[in-house]
């Protein structure tokens, strides 16, 4: 299919005799933003390793834009415009926002190992990194210390190093964990602002936040896929329920 941008065909992998992703096939069309869920221990981590070769699969292949990349190396994979976020804010913590950013864009440059430079080298990056933190709602806080900023603001952050890598595919691992319901909903908004033009794959256990955001629904129980379809679908179907929603789908849904 033309429009899948992202695709795996039975990618498994195991641990000592332990399968923790099960033959896995996932599609994931161009411009979605689509969600895995499912339980604790279900493999929605492991499967993100795999995709970015932070684990090497036990078998299956992974293609994305049509083209096998189940060979290439977690860097070369990034280059490709598949680029991972991680569940922990992965900042500096002790450098201002506006450096963070030109941290990641130094990277694009092919020159991310060279943090120690005359400033005068990096202020042609200043507008795109200021473009950035726009984006992201940090622009006021340029100039503030990475440690400084509460948890959402360091997501924020996170996110707009992330889209400095000029992603095409992101991979969102929990964006909204451990955030109080104002912090969920400006990362929500960010999150619809950041999928304009690209394509999302996130893993997210809120599932206010998944209703709210995606397109399509994938889920996890022991490795393996349970079912798939839109929230409503995915929601109503009895087998989620009992492996992962439970009650907590009926309070969604009333």
């Amino acid at each position: 299919m033309s429009d899948l941008i992202l695709e795996t065909k039975g990618l498994t992998k195991v641990f000592n005799g332990f399968t923790a992703v099960d033959h896995v096939d996932l599609q994931v069309e161009k411009g979605h933003i689509h969600a895995l869920i499912g339980p604790n221990g279900a493999g929605k981590t492991t499967f993100f390793n795999l995709l970015t070769k932070f684990l090497v699969p036990t078998s299956g292949t992974i293609l994305y834009e049509g083209r096998e990349i189940t060979s290439l190396k977690s860097n070369q994979i990034a280059r490709q415009g598949l680029v991972r976020s991680f569940q922990i804010s992965a900042v500096f913590a002790h450098m201002t926002v506006l450096e963070n950013v030109r941290v990641a864009l130094q990277r694009v440059e092919g020159n991310s190992f060279h943090f120690w430079v005359p400033e005068s080298r990096l202020d042609k990056l200043n507008d795109r990194a200021m473009a950035l933190l726009e984006e992201v709602g940090l622009k006021s806080y340029a100039t503030t210390l990475a440690v400084e900023l509460p948890y959402g603001r360091k997501r924020a952050l996170e996110l707009a190093t992330t889209l400095a890598l000029e992603p095409t595919v992101m991979l969102l691992d929990e964006p909204t964990q451990g955030m109080g319901a104002e912090d969920v909903d400006a990362v929500v908004e960010l999150i619809r602002r950041a999928a304009v033009g690209r394509t999302i794959l996130m893993v997210e256990h809120n599932l206010s936040v998944v209703s709210r955001l995606c397109d399509r629904l994938t889920v996890l129980a022991r490795g393996a896929v349970l079912a798939e379809g839109d929230y409503a679908t995915v929601s109503a179907n009895p087998l989620v329920r009992e492996a992962y929603m439970g009650k907590e789908t009926e309070e969604e849904c009333a």
